[in-house]
């Protein structure tokens, strides 16, 4: 724990310098004025076009977590193979073992039907 100090006390003093700053900047960076163009959406010079907020389909969002599983996937294939050759056969039996988790989680989705967009 004593070799862990010197790390401690900078992030300590790190994160006080830090808080300060951001106080001493509000402090010198005045008040928010809240005015009617301040508070308009910003479009890059052009009048908005609909609301604020967009209403999204929730298959945008499960696309989007599903892309996100199986690319972590990619992450976890991509180091077992730059070491294949010093794994060995247990090395391939669990990586076997995670490919059929991935690929029966990939088979239940599709069943499910959560990739099909005219549903």
């Amino acid at each position: 724990m004593a070799t862990y100090a010197p790390m401690f006390i900078m992030i300590a003093v790190a994160s006080a310098l830090a808080g300060l700053f951001f106080l001493g900047a509000s402090f010198l960076g005045g008040k928010l004025e809240k005015t009617r163009e301040k508070m308009l959406p910003f479009e890059c010079g052009s009048e908005s076009s609909g609301g604020r907020h967009l209403k999204l389909s929730v298959k945008f969002y499960l696309t989007a977590i599903l892309f996100v599983v199986f690319d972590i996937e990619s992450v976890f294939l991509y180091p077992w193979a730059v070491q294949f050759k010093s794994l060995g056969w247990i090395g391939l039996a669990s990586m076997f073992g995670f490919l059929a988790v991935v690929i029966v989680a990939l088979v239940y989705v599709v069943k499910k039907g959560a990739l099909e967009w005219e549903s």
